[in-house]
């Protein structure tokens, strides 16, 4: 297997890709650009709906389970504090910067790759040491592995869109079991912490500051603050630790001399997979005074047993499983799932993000390993 080759074509698209601005709900260029270098470079037969693409293995073998190999096109919006220009694929050394280059499009290139070369003919025609690639077998090289194989390049994961991976699911064979790649050091995350945003509006009655009228909402929201400060929930992960509720927004108040009648605020809550999100809002409500409305309850915490074969081939490779705190599309997989790729998920969102290329061709070579083992156990 040509790692190196594989690697040069995955960083010439990544630098393609961090050049097509593709923040949420604004990847069509990007998507256009990818469907048409899966389809003319790879020679793989293309799906779409929205700026979601996939792919199918010809063939699937009913007696084996099928592997989803997922990762997101987009990105968000490029923060302060950039030195280089984020929307240029910028090479320096063995770095690549640019936006969304270690979130998610190294593991977004890395896959794409892997899934062309397990799945079909090498189509590059020249490898390294000069010799034609162009009809060798891959799979006849590394053997025959345990899972059918779908790739699918997500849309909308960084806002947990219902145009991105959600909208697709029904359309994609029957999964049993998926990779998310996103930045972990090629380590497994196996288990990962869910979302769940509240908007909390506390009331009371507005009066004349300066005498002693009204009801101030401000002293009821103190009251339900400090217990979103101080609770600590029973249930605690050994993967993924305890639930975690921070309160971030506070609004109340229009004028100095008004007791104001309301006081909302946000609280960003994270879930373990000890409880759903269902299951915390209701006691949530149960414990505070005022009324508390959940954005959404579907971005649920997900983990997959240590257990699982597919862990297992991980961990027997070297791989040690870990907790990330930091949400995925595996929220929206209702099947058993990780994550694992290149890049680390500390760069992220960040200024002057990037990836190495080392890191990628450590990625297909890790990725190869795992998915190209005919018996897991």
């Amino acid at each position: 297997m040509n790692y190196e080759l594989m690697a040069e074509k995955a960083v010439e698209l990544l630098c393609q890709l961090i050049e097509a601005p593709r923040v949420s709900r604004e990847e069509t260029a990007a998507a256009d650009l990818l469907q048409a270098y899966m389809q003319d470079e790879l020679g793989l037969e293309v799906q779409r709906k929205g700026n979601n693409l996939w792919s199918v293995q010809p063939g699937l073998d009913e007696a084996r389970p099928t592997l989803l190999l997922n990762a997101h096109i987009d990105t968000v919006k490029p923060v302060a504090g950039w030195q280089r220009d984020p929307f240029k694929a910028t090479r320096e050394g063995n770095r690549i910067y640019g936006l969304g280059s270690n979130d998610d499009g190294a593991s977004l290139v890395s896959l794409l790759h892997v899934f062309a070369a397990l799945t079909k003919n090498f189509p590059w025609k020249q490898s390294v040491n000069g010799g034609d690639l162009k009809g060798s077998s891959p799979l006849g090289e590394v053997g025959r592995g345990a899972y059918n194989l779908v790739f699918l390049a997500s849309a909308e994961e960084e806002v947990s869109g219902k145009g991105g991976i959600e909208s697709v699911l029904p359309l994609l064979p029957k999964i049993d079991v998926a990779l998310v790649g996103e930045p972990t050091g090629m380590q497994p995350a196996i288990a990962e912490k869910g979302l769940m945003v509240l908007d909390v509006t506390a009331r009371g009655k507005a009066g004349h500051a300066a005498r002693e009228e009204g009801d101030n909402a401000i002293y009821h929201a103190i009251d339900d603050i400090e217990w979103f400060r101080h609770y600590r929930w029973e249930r605690v992960s050994p993967l993924l630790g305890p639930v975690k509720m921070s309160v971030t927004i506070v609004n109340a108040g229009t004028q100095h001399n008004v007791v104001p009648d309301t006081c909302t605020f946000t609280v960003d809550v994270r879930s373990n997979e000890c409880y759903s999100n269902q299951e915390l809002l209701d006691g949530i409500r149960e414990h505070v005074r005022s009324e508390v409305r959940a954005r959404s309850t579907r971005l649920g915490s997900s983990c997959i047993d240590v257990r699982h074969p597919l862990v297992q081939r991980i961990v027997a490779l070297g791989g040690k499983p870990f907790g990330s705190p930091t949400l995925s599309d595996q929220a929206l997989m209702p099947f058993p799932s990780l994550k694992m790729g290149p890049g680390q998920s500390s760069r992220s969102h960040s200024a002057d993000e990037y990836v190495e290329v080392g890191e990628i061709r450590q990625a297909i070579e890790t990725y190869i390993k795992v998915l190209s083992c005919p018996v897991i156990s």
